[in-house]
């Protein structure tokens, strides 16, 4: 494969660089460097300010681990939501899914990630500690897996599971009306809206 000549080293470092974002290739990277090129000094500086402020600014919430501008999210202090409901997802697409569907009014659990030793994920590299220790406070009636319906997704499922079966709280599972295989940021709002609500009870098999 013939490599791409640029005519600047400047223009090159800016397309290596775009083409590390998820789902950018070389060919994409450079048209979006090219085009940033033919936008207003203005408009480049105030792209590259809400990078940076979003980089530095940004915390995760001590609560649930979603991204807040604060240190406790809105939803986890928003006293009108059911505080005895969590919904563990794998992460922050995940919970704004599910909000959008505006089925749910419990709070969130986020992992950061699913269970997969392929991927060098155990269950030490996610947010699996902190929810069992957010169970034991004594608040939380009821926690709802609401993870992809993979294989990494149902071995997170079944962890979090026996994690919780001790303290005999309720641990329930969204119906599958999500496709198996399919990831739960990519699931419509109705079926998603559906799957929440008409949750089982989780079950070893």
């Amino acid at each position: 494969m013939i490599q791409q000549q640029y005519p600047s080293q400047l223009l090159e470092k800016a397309v290596q660089e775009f083409s590390k974002l998820p789902g950018i290739g070389r060919k994409t990277a450079l048209r979006l460097v090219l085009w940033m090129l033919r936008q207003d000094d203005s408009d480049v500086t105030q792209f590259t300010a809400a990078v940076n402020e979003l980089k530095c600014g940004v915390k995760y919430c001590k609560v649930c681990h979603n991204i807040s501008d604060t240190d406790i999210c809105p939803i986890c202090a928003d006293q009108r939501r059911d505080q005895t409901t969590v919904c563990v997802v794998e992460n922050i697409q995940d919970v704004m899914a599910i909000e959008n569907t505006q089925q749910f009014n419990g709070l969130y659990h986020v992992l950061g990630g699913v269970i997969s030793p392929m991927d060098g994920m155990g269950p030490a590299d996610i947010e699996i500690d902190s929810l069992i220790q957010r169970v034991g406070e004594g608040t939380v009636q009821e926690v709802i897996l609401a993870l992809s319906p993979t294989m990494e997704g149902d071995t997170t499922n079944f962890y979090i599971y026996r994690k919780l079966a001790p303290t005999g709280i309720k641990v329930s599972v969204i119906a599958r009306g999500i496709a198996v295989g399919n990831e739960l940021e990519y699931a419509d709002e109705v079926t998603l809206g559906r799957s929440i609500t008409n949750r089982t009870l989780f079950e070893e098999k």
